[in-house]
């Protein structure tokens, strides 16, 4: 529908252009006599309309909270409960102090106008002002192209600071020159101008530049298993977390009763992506990393949460056994090996007469139950009803219907202690904790479950010894999924999700995959990762097998993104060189962004005055960028941490809000983006191993304007030569 303001006309107009700026795109000189380019003759008109917007937005807000206040005073009914629910997260996502309402606008050829932007906004009338991005009349603003125009005569971009609108870019679909004007090398400008944009330490929405084949991803189904294969820069982040906001607007109330879950690496990474779908009114969804996800149950009841942390680290080879899927196996053997079909039969006595049951009957309830594959707990609980009923039965086929009052005689089973007894030797309780631990410790158990599925050697690896008191248990990471998947074989999943994000996904064992998949029944999920960032002990290398661990969905799809965004080539194409040696099955990204600054290497001849080297470039990188990262190996973090405090250079460790500089390992890294980053020592991240080497290439693709490597031991052989 078109709006009711009157817009400015559609017209053409070409990016002002010079020198190479900060994030190294090539622009056309301008002479010291040539006047500025002028601007947009539309610009004035354009920065009245999103000002009106602004104000429409203003007046939802205050509708809004007109209708909660009369809400509160009225009587709170669940119908009226939920109504107020539903205000108040209206409400939220009203807030006339948001940067960017709108970011651009499509014109069809129908004389159809359309502006699209972060909220949908709508006049007094209920008439649309601004249009949500997720909407799908939004879709050909992001997915239009020269050659299938979507019936678009034009599109219009805005570049914005704040709430100010800066410039205006146009390309007229029925005039080439009109769409190739207004990109760089493939870039449209509007996502030049955010990739020169200075990085605050947090990571931003990308909803005004999001390119189409992303959007692609960002679209799919709901009932879409989506595994997103991309290298550093590509966005599979940003599109993780924007398919999550727009599954959330086209199946709201659905994901509102589920719920979203987005998982992450570790506390730091969530930190750094907190804000992106506060920024896309999304605020109800759980973002945790595995650990915490899984911690509390491993936690000792009289102890509290904080005994449920993990007090132990695996070495390389025990998290490999704990990581694989045969884990699953054994717990699953270990958990059957409890269930004893009895080999004799039972005397269950009552007041008015004892009845017996056949071991034959007994047996055949169990294998019934067995066969339904349903967790331990309720099986136990079948059993029991199964046994009452038998013995019900017998007794009544004995004695006759009014021998005993029905509640008194089922009352009386209940309570005989050799039907209390029978049961507990042939289905006895158990806790998922007990089977794992069980599993872990007892030497005996893990022999008989593992027999044929681990070796002498993988037993070994896997065995530990049992704590004294339960709240000391030594439980590791690797030991929460083995956890998780015992609870799941006992109890079942307590929580479900409507559907899960997953990033860094090729870090995550196949049996952390499968405690994922098991809280969303629908595998409704969003896997996000790079197998040549793949750098933890029972990691992915192949995404065909990770979909395998979530349980071949059919609607499962694997997607890949192949264009950088963020690094700039000379960055990208030299951390490229890591990777016929460390993962030569995985192609490497291509950036979009051609130019930039090459990487600077800095040898030191004297390791000890490496710390102070590594403070005066981080120093000088602070004076010229927003963020910096410093990537620093544990054995040189003590050095260099002395030294920038030395060198008075404020520094953080935690992405702190006003923190410049921030120190993180290479581990740490993962996921982050600084507009500097130094990296320190690269043959110690890399360390001589496959996995190192990895890590070495997440560290060094940080940067998305500089990059800076100081060294005294040599650099890894792919990185000598040019």
């Amino acid at each position: 529908m078109p709006t009711n303001v009157p817009s400015p006309s559609p017209s053409t107009h070409e990016s002002p252009s010079t020198d190479t700026g900060s994030a190294g795109i090539e622009r056309a000189p301008t002479g010291p006599d040539e006047p500025a380019d002028p601007l947009h003759p539309d610009l004035a008109a354009e920065r009245e309309r999103l000002a009106y917007a602004y104000r429409c937005l203003t007046d939802m807000r205050e509708r809004t909270e007109a209708a909660l206040a009369a809400g509160d005073s009225a009587a709170q009914a669940v119908d009226s409960a939920i109504a107020q629910a539903a205000l108040a997260h209206r409400l939220r996502t009203l807030d006339p102090s948001m940067p960017g309402l709108s970011f651009g606008r499509i014109d069809h050829e129908d004389g159809a106008r359309w502006y699209v932007g972060r909220r949908h906004v709508e006049d007094e009338a209920g008439d649309p002002v601004v249009v949500d991005w997720r909407a799908s009349v939004s879709t050909p603003f992001y997915r239009a192209t020269a050659a299938d125009a979507m019936d678009l005569h034009l599109r219009r971009r805005f570049v914005m600071t704040g709430q100010e609108l800066d410039d205006l870019f146009d390309e007229v679909f029925d005039d080439p020159d009109s769409v190739h004007a207004a990109r760089h090398g493939g870039i449209p400008d509007p996502l030049l101008a955010e990739l020169e944009r200075a990085r605050t330490g947090a990571m931003r929405d990308i909803v005004s530049t999001i390119q189409a084949e992303q959007d692609v991803v960002i679209r799919a189904s709901l009932d879409t298993c989506l595994v997103v294969q991309g290298g550093p820069g590509t966005g599979k982040t940003a599109v993780g977390l924007h398919r999550a906001a727009f599954l959330l607007y086209e199946h709201r109330g659905t994901l509102d009763d589920e719920g979203v879950l987005v998982v992450g690496p570790n506390p730091l990474f969530l930190r750094y992506i907190a804000q992106v779908l506060p920024s896309l009114g999304e605020v109800a969804v759980r973002q945790t990393t595995i650990e915490r996800l899984l911690e509390l149950l491993v936690a000792a009841p009289a102890a509290g949460r904080a005994a449920g942390r993990v007090r132990s680290v695996d070495d390389h080879d025990t998290a490999m056994v704990k990581g694989d899927a045969r884990m699953a196996v054994v717990l699953a053997r270990a958990l059957h090996a409890t269930v004893t079909p009895p080999t004799e039969d039972l005397r269950v006595p009552t007041p008015w007469g004892s009845v017996t049951l056949t071991a034959g009957e007994m047996v055949t309830a169990i294998e019934e139950i067995l066969a339904r594959g349903v967790a331990h707990s309720v099986g136990r609980t079948a059993l029991r009803s199964r046994l009452l009923r038998l013995a019900t039965q017998r007794f009544v086929d004995r004695r006759g219907e009014d021998a005993a009052d029905p509640a008194a005689l089922d009352a009386a089973l209940r309570a005989a202690k050799p039907l209390q007894g029978a049961l507990g030797r042939m289905w006895p309780t158990m806790s998922g904790l007990t089977l794992a631990k069980r599993v872990l410790t007892n030497r005996r158990v893990l022999a008989a479950a593992a027999s044929g599925v681990l070796s002498p050697e993988e037993q070994a690896l896997v065995h530990r010894r049992a704590a004294r008191k339960g709240e000391h248990e030594p439980w590791t990471a690797a030991d929460l999924v083995i956890v998780d998947e015992a609870e799941a074989l006992v109890n079942g999943v307590a929580r479900t999700y409507g559907h899960v994000v997953v990033d860094e996904a090729q870090d995550l064992s196949a049996m952390a995959l499968r405690a994922l998949a098991r809280r969303c029944p629908s595998r409704s999920m969003t896997v996000l990762g790079d197998l040549a960032q793949a750098t933890a002990p029972a990691a992915q290398r192949s995404w065909d097998e990770a979909v395998r661990h979530l349980g071949s969905p059919e609607h499962a799809r694997i997607e890949e993104l192949t264009l950088g965004y963020r690094v700039p080539a000379p960055v990208l194409d030299f951390a490229n060189r890591l990777l016929p040696s460390v993962a030569p099955g995985v192609s490497p990204s291509q950036s979009v962004r051609q130019q930039g600054r090459a990487p600077v290497v800095v040898h030191v001849d004297d390791g000890g005055r490496l710390a102070a080297e590594v403070a005066a470039v981080v120093t000088a990188q602070a004076g010229r960028w927003s963020s910096v990262g410093v990537v620093v190996p544990a054995e040189r973090w003590e050095a260099v941490r002395s030294a920038l405090a030395d060198a008075g250079t404020g520094f953080g460790e935690a992405l702190a809000e006003g923190e410049k500089v921030t120190l993180v390992s290479p581990l740490q890294a993962k996921g982050l983006e600084f507009d500097g980053v130094v990296v320190v020592e690269p043959a110690f991240v890399a360390g001589g191993t496959e996995a190192g080497g990895r890590l070495l290439y997440v560290a060094l693709t940080r940067a998305v304007q500089e990059l800076t490597i100081v060294h005294a031991e040599p650099l890894p052989e792919p990185l000598r030569h040019r």
